[in-house]
């Protein structure tokens, strides 16, 4: 049921007008695109695309092209990943940001806007029409997935109080103190340089801003690990390829969870990166988990 209602969201949407890059400047919502490259990605230091060891700039490039892929299909994907759980976790998030009629929000790797557009029904239309009310940026380094997020944001009369902006998440093209809270869901894994991204996420917050990420974390307890093993590595990948005609991508989006810090480690991350106040919350034993840190 839940596959099946995944697609046919996808297929009530018309994307076909937006497959064309160079052709989107026509689109309803107004998406500013910053040439800004980042100069910290080298192929001379290693990092890791799931399981494989490759350069940097081989990794940005792969997820790139990962996401290009899923793009059209992004959520069945977080269906085939999360059981449909995805959507609970997402509603969990955002009631836990709680948001008031004032906020400026950045979501970073938001792309499809599933983050954005529940802020905007959580802080109201009221909020979002009223002068200096509560905005969105989404903020994704994909093309494809800004594309999906701008089509849903028409269909879904989203056209007030949000604005999509194409760039990198470690050098993001804000000036410092910018927004109220700076959200992530599904995305901070696939960044190449966390530590980066974390010490941007702070930059740009204002003093007192919140930091809150949503990603597939370590399972607990370890007697579930090897049943979430075995549907991750013998479902998933066959599922993506069924589905959506792609084995790779899905192999991948496994693979990376498992090279993701486990919850007490990205912890500790987001401190070193100057955040105050964090802590974590499991999600379905650990499929999931939300850490939230504070900028004093």
């Amino acid at each position: 049921m839940i596959l099946r209602n995944a697609l046919r969201l996808r297929g009530s949407l018309d994307l076909s007008k937006y497959h064309n890059i160079n052709s989107i400047t026509s689109s309803l919502l107004h998406r500013q695109r910053f040439d800004r490259q980042a100069s910290t990605y080298s192929d001379d230091k290693t990092t890791h695309f799931g399981f494989k060891n490759v350069g940097e700039k081989e990794k940005k490039e792969a997820v790139l092209s990962v996401f290009h892929s899923v793009a059209d299909s992004y959520d069945l994907m977080n269906d085939a990943m999360s059981l449909g759980v995805h959507r609970v976790w997402k509603d969990a998030f955002m009631k836990k940001l709680d948001p008031g009629p004032n906020t400026k929000l950045l979501d970073v790797a938001g792309g499809t806007g599933d983050i954005s557009f529940r802020f905007l029904d959580y802080v109201g239309k009221e909020a979002v029409n009223k002068d200096d009310g509560a905005s969105v940026t989404v903020f994704d380094i994909n093309a494809s997935m800004l594309k999906v997020g701008e089509a849903r944001a028409s269909e879904l009369g989203h056209t007030k109080g949000i604005s999509f902006v194409q760039g990198d998440a470690q050098e993001l093209p804000f000036e410092d103190n910018t927004f109220d809270c700076y959200t992530i869901a599904f995305g901070i894994r696939n960044v190449v340089k966390i530590d980066e991204a974390l010490k941007e996420a702070h930059r740009v917050l204002k003093p007192g801003g919140r930091f809150m990420c949503l990603e597939f974390s370590k399972v607990k307890p370890q007697e579930l690990e090897s049943l979430y093993d075995l549907y991750s590595f013998q479902v998933i990948p066959p599922m993506g390829k069924i589905l959506a005609g792609d084995w790779d991508s899905y192999q991948y989006l496994v693979e990376s969870i498992r090279k993701f810090p486990d919850q007490d480690t990205f912890a500790e991350m987001i401190r070193e990166a100057g955040f105050s106040f964090v802590t974590y919350e499991d999600y379905t034993f650990g499929v999931a988990a939300v850490h939230s840190g504070f900028k004093l």
